[in-house]
């Protein structure tokens, strides 16, 4: 079995990654019920046992001691980074993976490209180094950014020429989330336009998301929650949209749906490649079918039902109570059926013919 290094750059990066993290780890905990450090956990987690000082040493077989996500964390404001650590999945991260500042980008392209890139490039090799050198098989960089904002736009990108350089034969996989039109950011067109030309030269394959797409499927699935019609009612704290886990127990804002809705799209994308079966599909072989010129590899994505069973209020229906409501439906078209036949056959009934003979036929007193 392969595995795969996530790539956490800016706010956003980090917090559909928080909300990744926390979904594998629920799934892999409802497949993996004996607690058995399998290759199916291993393709995204590392077995660390913790009472080895240092780095810790990696456990490749047996019981589950201490998992931690393969996984490096960028951003150049400490925010969002210390709200995760201070959360529930604070353990599952290293805290030797993590690259912050204080200033942030500012919104600004050149900020995270030109300043931030040439400034953190040592430590980002580094990270990316000793993530690798855990992998038995590396077979690619997972990279979540955003195109609208200065760290996720700039350093992101940056963070793609760097790894064409240093690992030219990994699989680079970028889920780039794009602003909508009525973004608050002036400056996220050309953020936006500035990344998309380093997409087009250094990654292999990307996954476009649009943050207004995002909004509608929001709309579309309060509007079921709020119309209490029978058997379509959805729970309000939706599997697919409720980040309930992944954060420390706070209100969640309107956003927080939206990046679980990425996240449970990245985790159906990725599941072919951490469970073996028939139809196991390495992510470099989505690609290899789906890209046909190396500069058109923007695969559009999409994801159905917009809730799963377990968010919808159905109302309990029995065997016997279907085949008895199936039962009573042909029986009434039957009926209908025999009642026009009757009707039509009376009509042309001669009029010697006796009544016990021609039930259907009514005679006048």
């Amino acid at each position: 079995m392969t595995q795969s290094v996530v790539v956490q750059v800016g706010q956003c990066g980090n917090q559909i990654g928080c909300c990744f993290w926390d979904l594998a780890l629920r799934e892999h905990a409802a497949v993996n019920q004996k607690g058995i450090y399998d290759e199916a956990i291993s393709s995204f987690f590392r077995n660390v046992d913790t009472r080895v000082v240092g780095d810790g040493g990696s456990i490749s077989k047996g019981k589950i001691c201490s998992l931690k996500a393969r996984a490096v964390l960028i951003d150049m404001e400490e925010g969002v980074v210390n709200e995760i650590l201070q959360g529930p999945l604070r353990d599952v991260f290293d805290s030797k993976q993590l690259i912050t500042d204080i200033s942030g980008s500012g919104n600004n392209w050149a900020v995270g490209h030109k300043v931030f890139g040439s400034l953190y490039q040592e430590q980002i090799l580094e990270k990316l180094r000793k993530s690798a050198e855990h992998c038995d098989c590396l077979q690619c960089f997972f990279i979540i950014h955003s195109m609208g904002g200065g760290t996720g736009s700039g350093l992101g990108t940056f963070l793609l020429k760097v790894l064409e350089d240093e690992f030219p034969e990994v699989y680079r996989f970028v889920t780039s989330i794009y602003p909508s039109g009525e973004d608050d950011v002036i400056t996220s067109p050309y953020n936006s336009i500035l990344a998309m030309k380093e997409l087009n030269e250094h990654a292999d394959c990307v996954l476009p998301i649009d943050n207004q797409s995002l909004f509608d499927i929001i709309s579309k699935i309060d509007l079921v929650v709020n119309s209490g019609k029978l058997g379509t009612a959805v729970k309000p704290k939706s599997l697919v949209t409720s980040s309930a886990g992944a954060f420390k127990k706070r209100q969640e804002k309107p956003f927080d749906a939206m990046n679980n809705i990425v996240a449970n799209l990245l985790l159906n994308l990725t599941s072919s490649a951490r469970f073996e079966g028939s139809l196991n599909m390495d992510l470099n072989e989505i690609s290899m079918n789906l890209v046909p010129f190396p500069q058109l590899h923007y695969l559009v994505s999409s994801l159905t039902p917009l809730y799963t069973l377990a968010d919808v209020n159905i109302p309990p229906r029995r065997l016997i109570f279907i085949t008895t409501c199936k039962l009573k439906g042909w029986r009434k078209a039957v009926l209908q059926k025999r009642c026009r036949l009757y009707r039509l056959s009376s009509r042309s009934t001669a009029n010697w013919m006796p009544q016990k003979a021609c039930p259907w036929k009514t005679y006048p007193d």
